[in-house]
């Protein structure tokens, strides 16, 4: 078993320095080398601190410290656009995230997301999925397409009726023999790291809406291979890609009982890994420790492995992964 205290009062302790005195969150503590960080208030940093505080079960329950929260991230959205834009991601991505983050407090944006409201029509929708670049940026076109999903369902501005289209569309394009998405893109093994974690994004949505996976058996198979031939790729940071694969791993164990005790002696290989690591952190000097967005990363991750792995992560309160309440990470 592994204690995770540390880990927990450390990354609550992190929140709150992040806090600014004029209200909301900043990402970062610190500028990089190359100074393009942005200090102040930012989308990521408010959203991820409500999303930490979730994963702890650390959200405050009072009424003006929610409201607080809800309007630091409401604030930042485009009245004309409905968007929600920030320099290190997609502009679908940032909008996505924050729409997200509000659910948690119960809340919704302040304005529709009209800028996404062209892809509500089912050939454009098909035409702008179709049109990603599924090949040379498969996790940008993740961003993308896994976040117009979640941006308009959580905001009620989709109906049962887009969401088929939207599955029936992922359905028919699945790759057979990666079992990861788009058929045709995935052209060897070569990629397959990226494919990974592009693939992640579209199943937290699938998992959200209870769809079944097409190819459950090959997601295991692609997973035991990424750990056998590329550990380097993860398990020396604090990130998301943990997270992509643990998920994947163990979500597809839910929908298909292939090599089913190879994939969770896999998932607990690969905490043996990583955990001595991630508890040896120097957690007030360490940079992605203090990114919220990276942190959240590592949190998610903690929650799915303890949840997967039943007995293997001692937390003070059990962890609550975000992604079993609403999709988009």
């Amino acid at each position: 078993m592994y204690d995770i205290t540390s880990i927990v009062e450390m990354a609550y302790k992190t929140i709150q320095k992040h806090k600014l005195p004029e209200g909301g969150f900043s990402r970062w503590l610190w500028q990089d080398e190359k100074g393009t960080r942005e200090l102040g208030i930012n989308e990521y940093g408010c959203a991820d601190a409500v999303n930490c505080l979730y994963t702890l079960g650390l959200l405050p329950c009072n009424s003006e410290e929610r409201e607080e929260l809800i309007k630091s991230i409401q604030i930042l959205q485009n009245p004309d656009t409905g968007l929600f834009e920030e320099a290190t991601h997609d502009k679908f991505h940032t909008t996505a995230h924050c729409i997200a983050a509000l659910e948690l407090l119960d809340a919704k944006p302040l304005y529709p997301v009209v800028g996404m409201h062209d892809l509500l029509d089912r050939d454009r929708l098909y035409e702008y999925l179709e049109k990603r670049d599924w090949i040379k940026e498969p996790v940008i076109a993740s961003h993308q397409a896994a976040a117009l999903y979640a941006a308009l369902v959580i905001s009620g501005e989709a109906d049962s009726l887009w969401e088929k289209w939207y599955f029936d569309w992922f359905w028919n394009n699945t790759d057979e023999r990666t079992g990861f998405w788009k058929k045709g893109a995935i052209l060897d093994n070569s990629d397959l790291y990226r494919h990974m974690v592009a693939a992640f994004h579209y199943m937290f949505n699938h998992e959200y809406r209870h769809v079944p996976m097409k190819h459950p058996d090959k997601m295991i198979d692609s997973g035991l291979y990424l750990l056998e031939n590329h550990p380097e790729r993860y398990g020396r940071q604090i990130a998301f890609e943990e997270m992509d694969w643990t998920y994947i791993m163990n979500r597809a164990t839910r929908q298909t009982d292939y090599r089913y005790k190879e994939a969770k002696q896999a998932i607990i290989k690969f905490a043996d890994y990583y955990m001595p690591w991630l508890l040896s952190v120097d957690y007030e000097s360490n940079d992605e420790f203090n990114d919220l967005h990276k942190l959240f990363g590592t949190l998610c991750f903690l929650a799915e492995l303890q949840s997967a792995i039943p007995g293997l992560i001692y937390s003070p309160k059990p962890l609550r992964l975000v992604l079993d309440r609403r999709p988009f990470i």
